[in-house]
């Protein structure tokens, strides 16, 4: 039982590491033993984690990667290979939403969101996802093992109003967790599996301007989101973690191709 939930000498890799989720997840494994790469466009705030984690006593290092790029994630790929020898799990967590590709009547309307913006939204998430997968789930391949979680969103479940872009890129990716994870068992290893976690609202720097007002109150939309949430409030980044051991450690040894909700509640409650 005292190795079901263990990442003791793991080998982790963390895209988006450097956001306020990723650092915490990184940290979250690393203090329990793991050995953590924190893969982020910005590599101050990859170092930045990285150094919170080995002040704490534990083992990591930032690399800069553009999950966008494929020559840049194999070279992440190659560095984090060169220094771990095999990576055992890999945390998608590069994503976010972006204002410009966002509804906010009278600014905006769905009529004239700019394709640009829509574009970077989908291929963060959904590319930046897809990226990653490839590399580093070629070299799960050849070791025959490996864990791959994907971040997916409430709006998976059900596409939320404004969001048009996020909404579907957030589908994409439940979807891509699905497909993966029958590719990877059917064709690399049984040994290699892929699931989600969909978090539901938890204050992030890509959408705290949708929920709270400069002087931080909540905005009508915040207001909603509480109001549509059993529990009452927004998740703190720390409450991913147990449903994360969960998928990643021998806990989860026969899950593959599930999309996790961690949201006080909010997809088991009509309104009603």
């Amino acid at each position: 039982m005292d190795t079901l939930f263990s990442v003791k000498d793991k080998t982790v890799v963390i895209t988006g590491g450097g956001g306020v989720l990723g650092g915490e997840m990184a940290k979250a494994l690393a203090g329990r033993g793991a050995k953590v790469a924190i893969l982020d466009y910005n590599l101050e705030a990859a170092q930045a984690v990285a150094s919170e984690i080995v002040s704490a006593g534990g083992e990591a290092f930032g690399v800069e990667c553009n999950v966008l790029d494929r020559a840049a994630v194999d070279a992440a790929t190659v560095q984090c290979l060169d220094v771990f020898g095999q990576i055992d799990i890999l945390i998608n967590g590069a994503g976010g939403n972006k204002r410009e590709a966002t509804c906010v009547p009278p600014e905006s309307t769905f009529f004239d969101l700019d394709p640009e913006a829509v574009r970077w939204v989908m291929d963060l998430n959904c590319l930046g996802t897809i990226l990653p997968s490839q590399a580093i789930g070629q070299a799960m391949a050849d070791a025959g093992e490996g864990v791959i979680i994907n971040i997916s969103s409430m709006n998976a479940f059900r596409p939320l109003t404004r969001i048009a872009a996020y909404s579907a890129a957030k589908a994409a990716v439940s979807n891509f967790t699905q497909w993966l994870s029958t590719y990877m068992a059917q064709n690399c290893s049984g040994k290699i599996r892929v699931n989600a976690i969909a978090p539901g609202f938890f204050l992030t720097n890509q959408n705290r301007f949708l929920l709270t007002e400069d002087d931080g109150s909540l905005t009508a939309r915040g207001q909603q989101i509480i109001d549509h949430t059993p529990m009452g409030r927004f998740g703190e980044s720390d409450e991913l973690i147990g449903t994360l051991l969960w998928l990643v450690t021998d806990a989860a040894k026969f899950v593959t191709g599930i999309v996790v909700p961690v949201d006080g509640g909010f997809s088991a409650y009509s309104g009603v």
